[in-house]
């Protein structure tokens, strides 16, 4: 048994390496599996700070309306619906989502 573990030193040294150099590959901390979950989290990442700077871009824009340039059917609107206010003759319905 020595003897052919002698002869086949080459081949059984090549096949450990084969192996630890594939599972490494495909496994472990920069391995193949790892490389798609950091892609798909690069990918969430990326739609949420899209939906990030358009909840940005809206209250910026909100925030302008309010600002030096006061847009009064912009506070109409807003006194409407915090406050329920109507003007003379109007009936406000209110629906509660259950």
């Amino acid at each position: 048994m020595l003897r052919l573990i002698k002869r086949n030193y080459f081949l059984l040294i090549s096949l450990f390496l084969i192996f630890y150099l594939s599972f490494n590959l495909v496994s472990g901390e920069r391995g193949l599996f790892s490389y798609i979950e950091k892609k798909e989290l690069l990918s969430n990442l990326k739609n949420e700070k899209l939906t990030l700077i358009s909840k940005i871009e809206d209250i910026d824009h909100k925030n302008s309306l309010l600002s030096t340039n006061l847009d009064l059917d912009y506070i109409e609107t807003l006194i409407r619906k915090r406050f329920l206010f109507g003007r003379k003759d109007e009936i406000i319905y209110i629906i509660k989502n259950d």
